[in-house]
């Protein structure tokens, strides 16, 4: 039986409101992927999309990153909206929705372990592994939403051909087709088969907690019993983790008709918003769009409402919706008023039970109401301009969250407008989605790094060609051209490469990079740099390319954080250091500035705030974060008056295995 790749699919409406959500609050790609990463349904519609013909012959995607990144913000909020908008038609019983929440359990249970299993076991792709754990038994799914009974338990006797048959019509490629054909092979039967057709085999068996799978983990891997029940008792605990944040009950009774309900009202929400939004002219200035959509504010709340605009020092009242709009100009600047306090802090405020200050009074008259609610439009760093929205603070939850929903769809708006002609007529170009810009302001930062270093350690080299050292110095130059090379491939072709994935001993790479920071970075005679290196050997399970990155960051930020008067940078490395029931190496670098200041540290890894000037993009600290994330390190910091200090630990390249905390 023919399957179509673009199936529609139920899930669980609580795994959409979180991803709806997610993707409202212009959270991280890398947390709505976690999110959609655990449904099923949601899965299968993001790589029929990423792998359909609509992208042309590019290269197969094989992880919900990857996908995000192909498909951009915008493409991909839209796909999960039309997914939740299809989840309401399906009619589901009490019993379906009970073999929902046990497909989910198990799809994800096995899709853990399968990318537990994978990094145990050094597979090189263990998102692939968990993707593929997510899809395994999909025929099972199909089955819960198909009504004759005889075509359903036809979906349930052929559940590895039907998921092998979507997953090479999703262009995965023979092994990922392989493993899900033969997961109910025979663990005798697969001790020589590829690496991946025992992971999905043996996750599959553990995530049922029988003796079988137990055994099999043996045969197929050599894994002690021990070892594989703590296995199964750690991703049973995350499984549960997940299932209450999301508020899926895991050992009662299961109804999805509730969450189905908000499910319905968030779209009703959004799509009402939008709507309103599209009534309105949004093709001028940003304060001609403000003033406009004002209206389309009270049409969806039933409230009067007035806007403000930012311009200078000053909020100006714009429009509203009151009749004659007085002249009214107030001070941006913190004054005790909900108006200012809401653009200052770029969150919604409301009046509620405190006493108001005479601005406050002055809106409530223009309103005539008992209260009001202020609510700043966001778009990127900026706040163009807030609106005051007249409440009785009756319903106050459902108000604000319509306000809520209507001022992000408008900064989303603002935000991707086309540019003024005057200034968009050199190229004729529209602006970039919105994660295509972001990978390319990271890749222009990433390049400045090398090509800086590179220019004056040149320079610098000139007088010293006869020392002994110069060859081994040449060649790292030339390693770093070529990551600048890379990098300038990485911009001009979504599809480039991906970073190297081999093995690097860590002490002789800082000893590497020293000499080319100390002639760069610590040339002055007050700035210094010491190694303080361990005499253990320091394999590490990353790239070259990676780890390069994360020290030059960490140590120009270090650099540029040292006073006037000048300090030291200190970078030190331990092993073996355990923790989490693995093996790391340790890095420390640790300045003697003066430390980060407060108000950075909440947003310390986000690339939006920035202590060092003009100049400088604050995406440094985001960008090792980022690669600290995909090697499956831990980044952690401490600072204060006497400094700041970095800690990362990088997974230990050990063929030993791992020892317990």
């Amino acid at each position: 039986m023919h399957i179509a790749p673009d199936l529609q699919l139920p899930s669980l409406p609580e795994v959409t409101l979180r991803a709806l959500d997610a993707c409202h609050q212009d959270e991280s790609y890398r947390k709505i992927s976690e999110i959609v990463s655990a449904d099923t349904a949601l899965v299968a519609r993001i790589l029929a999309l990423a792998n359909s013909a609509l992208y042309g012959p590019s290269t197969p995607i094989r992880s919900v990153d990857q996908a995000l990144l192909r498909l951009g913000t915008r493409r991909f909020h839209t796909l999960v909206l039309t997914a939740a908008l299809r989840q309401l038609l399906f009619e589901l019983g009490g019993d379906e929705w009970q073999q929902i929440r046990d497909f989910w359990r198990h799809s994800l249970t096995t899709a853990l372990t399968a990318r537990a299993l994978a990094t145990l076991t050094r597979y090189p792709e263990p998102d692939e592994a968990f993707m593929l754990g997510m899809l395994h038994n999909i025929g099972e799914l199909i089955a819960i939403k198909t009504p004759a009974t005889e075509t359903k338990q036809h979906y349930l006797d052929h559940q590895s051909d039907i998921a092998a048959e979507l997953v090479s019509s999703w262009g995965l490629g023979p092994m990922a087709a392989d493993a899900m054909r033969y997961q109910q092979a025979l663990p005798s039967e697969l001790r020589d088969a590829g690496h991946l057709v025992k992971l999905i085999s043996l996750a599959t068996r553990l995530a049922l907690s029988d003796a079988a799978g137990i055994a099999a983990a043996g045969t197929l891997f050599g894994l002690n019993e021990e070892l594989t029940r703590e296995i199964n008792r750690r991703i049973g605990h995350e499984v549960s983790g997940m299932a209450a944040s999301l508020g899926i009950p895991l050992d009662e009774e299961y109804n999805g008709e509730s969450a189905s309900r908000q499910l319905k009202q968030t779209i009703l929400r959004q799509a009402m918003a939008s709507q309103a939004i599209n009534l309105a002219d949004i093709t001028g200035e940003t304060d001609e769009i403000l003033a406009e959509t004002v209206n389309s504010l009270t049409l969806i709340t039933g409230l009067p409402a007035l806007c403000f605009g930012h311009s200078g020092d000053n909020l100006i009242l714009l429009s509203g919706t009151i009749g004659d709009i007085p002249e009214l100009a107030v001070t941006a600047k913190p004054g005790g008023s909900v108006l200012t306090e809401a653009f200052i802090a770029g969150l919604p405020v409301s009046l509620g039970d405190r006493s108001p200050t005479v601005l406050d009074r002055q809106l409530l008259s223009l309103l005539h109401t008992p209260s009001f609610l202020a609510i700043p439009v966001i778009s990127g760093d900026d706040c163009p301009g807030v609106f005051a929205l007249g409440t009785d603070n009756n319903q106050l939850p459902t108000t604000l969250e319509l306000a809520d929903i209507f001022t992000r769809q408008l900064s989303s708006v603002l935000a991707n407008r086309p540019l003024p002609d005057e200034t968009a007529a050199a190229d004729g170009k529209q602006l970039d989605q919105d994660m295509a810009h972001e990978r390319l302001r990271k890749q222009v930062h990433e390049v400045s790094n090398p090509l800086t270093i590179i220019r004056q350690y040149i320079y610098q080299l000139r007088s010293r060609l006869e020392d002994a050292g110069v060859q081994q110095e040449l060649d790292v130059i030339r390693d770093e051209l070529d990551r600048a090379g890379n990098l300038l491939l990485q911009m001009s072709h979504t599809d480039a490469t991906e970073y190297d994935s081999d093995i690097v001993e860590l002490n002789p790479e800082l000893e590497s990079l020293a000499r080319i920071l100390e002639d760069s970075l610590f040339s002055a005679d007050n700035r210094n740099l010491k190694l303080t290196l361990c005499n253990q050997p320091t394999l590490v399970a990353a790239g070259t390319t990676r780890i390069r990155q994360v020290v030059i960051n960490l140590a120009r930020n270090a650099a540029e954080s040292l006073p006037d008067e000048g300090g030291t940078v200190e970078v030190r490395t331990s092993y073996p250091v355990w923790q989490n029931q693995r093996t790391w190496v340790e890095m420390e670098v640790t300045d003697t500035g003066t430390g980060i200041p407060d108000e950075i540290r909440d947003s310390l890894f986000s690339p939006v705030r920035t202590t060092k000037g003009e100049g400088h993009s604050g995406l440094g600290l985001s960008i090792v974060k980022q690669l600290v994330d995909d090697m499956e390190g831990i980044i952690a910091c401490r600072t204060g008056q006497e400094g700041t200090t970095f800690r990362i630990l990088f997974p230990a390249a050990s063929h030993k295995k791992n020892e317990t905390d």
